[in-house]
């Protein structure tokens, strides 16, 4: 029987808890079996969640018993994990201990030490900050998890639910992670990345930038051919001086940011209407119903079709 530790800290968010707790809590093998010894363990015997007070009946040494050690994640009141958790955390990295991450508890494997040198996800939300205080994790933000053998990491809980199915269909094989899903009432597999729920804000200009004046233009004329040329007509630059301002002051290069707003553009109306590809394929600027297909799969990680099933709302 695998022992399976999940690692409650400060703050622990309730349903990153519950997420490892049920879905190997709930697997059985073929004879009826449990193939998982579930813990849950803290530093304290006591630990706040976002929603309750937990009371954890293991303690940190139990990390060193198990196969699998899960840390959910925190909410943004939470206090850093102490050293005592991250020495603990190391020290069965060390002893070759599974280690995973549901959302935000990349950031505690991360503090370790445990992620550099490796690539990473935690929830889309997040994944600019973790990148940025750790930036020898490669973070990968369009994923819903990241298996890198010894060391996993998932996106949000849902996310979490995904990975907690992959490790154990590695371990017992696909039946088993099979029933389990079916237990969980969801799919073994999910088409597509976190990119299909990630909102495609555009990287911010500063207040009053020469930029301005042409990115609303852009933004009024993206069913038109637009080009670089007319973009830096409307700047009242050369197109080689715009594409550098442009990259200075966003991050990105005006072709990119044209993309995603045609992408932000067809989500709205995939969401909001009932117009038909071609059409939106049109008032997106995509010229035809295959491009719009292709770049907005390349961008949302889903179909167009995928993700209007998924986010459709009423409104019309």
């Amino acid at each position: 029987m695998h022992t399976v530790a999940v690692l409650a800290l400060d703050h622990v968010v309730a349903a990153d808890m519950a997420t490892p707790i049920e879905a190997f809590g709930r697997a059985r093998l073929a004879d009826g079996r449990r193939p998982y010894r579930v813990l849950v363990c803290a530093a304290t015997p006591q630990v706040a969640s976002d929603t309750f007070t937990l009371i954890a009946p293991h303690g940190l040494q139990t990390l060193r018993e198990a196969d699998t050690i899960v840390v959910p994640g925190c909410s943004e009141q939470a206090t850093p994990p102490t050293p005592q958790v991250l020495d603990a955390l190391r020290t069965a990295a060390t002893a070759g201990t599974r280690i995973a991450s549901i959302c935000v508890g990349a950031f505690t494997l991360a503090a370790a030490g445990l992620l550099d040198g490796l690539s990473a996800t935690t929830h889309w939300v997040a994944a600019r900050r973790l990148a940025q205080m750790y930036p020898q994790v490669d973070v990968q933000p369009d994923v819903l998890y990241v298996d890198n053998g010894q060391i996993l990491t998932s996106a949000g809980a849902a996310a979490g639910l995904d990975l907690c199915l992959h490790i154990i269909r590695r371990d017992f094989g696909s039946a088993v992670a099979a029933d389990s899903a079916r237990l969980s009432v969801m799919p073994l597999e999910r088409e597509g990345g976190q990119a299909q729920f990630i909102l495609h804000n555009q990287p911010p200009v500063p207040q009053g930038s020469l930029l301005e004046p042409a990115l609303t233009w852009i933004e009024d004329n993206l069913a038109q051919d637009v080009t670089l040329a007319q973009m830096a007509m409307h700047s009242g630059m050369s197109e080689r001086t715009f594409s550098r301002r442009f990259r200075e002051q966003t991050g990105t290069t005006p072709l990119q940011w044209l993309l995603r707003a045609r992408v932000r553009r067809a989500q709205f109306l995939l969401e909001t209407t009932d117009h038909g590809v071609e059409r939106i394929a049109a008032q997106a600027g995509f010229g035809s119903a295959t491009a719009f297909r292709e770049r907005f799969k390349r961008v949302a990680g889903v179909t167009p079709q995928t993700y209007r099933s998924s986010f459709r709302t009423n409104a019309s």
